[in-house]
């Protein structure tokens, strides 16, 4: 296993203290700081072992491993902060579908139904091959969007 020794600098081991004693900071922060903090090897340190901090911290010997990882060698500020998603969202509703959801919903609903409920109409959608799939949910967001309400 590799090891990775920290040392850092006095004005980093500053900024881990403000960060410990002041603002609102996200969980991993707090605990990256307090892992940095207590395995730091520099001069303005009181090195502690990885057995006590994972005890004190109450956290893994892995999570301090990958804190250390990370700051190794990706820096002291990717360490405190969350790295954002690479994921790519594409929409499935575009306007089209919008606008064949929107008369799907202006029709009369389907034999033995009052009215056209968000589950009904989601499976329509999917019955008449405008979307592969689709939820309720999706389906009330845009009918929402467009100002339509299914009670009236």
């Amino acid at each position: 296993m590799i090891r990775y020794h920290i040392k850092l600098t006095k004005t980093e081991v500053e900024e881990l203290m403000q960060v410990i004693n002041k603002g609102s900071h996200s969980t991993q922060t707090f605990r990256a700081a307090y892992v940095l903090l207590n395995s730091d090897e520099g001069e303005y340190s009181q090195k502690v072992t990885n057995e006590q901090i994972s005890n004190v911290l109450r956290i893994g010997m892995r999570t301090i491993d990958r804190i250390k990882k990370k700051f190794v060698e990706d820096g002291f500020e990717a360490t405190l902060e969350r790295r954002k998603t690479t994921r790519i969202y594409e929409p499935k509703i575009d306007g089209e579908i919008e606008a064949k959801l929107v008369s799907l919903c202006c029709s009369s609903p389907p034999t033995g139904f009052a009215k056209w409920s968000l589950r009904l109409l989601a499976d329509k959608m999917v019955e008449l091959k405008y979307v592969e799939s689709i939820s309720h949910v999706a389906v009330g967001n845009v009918l929402k969007k467009m100002n339509l309400n299914l009670g009236k």
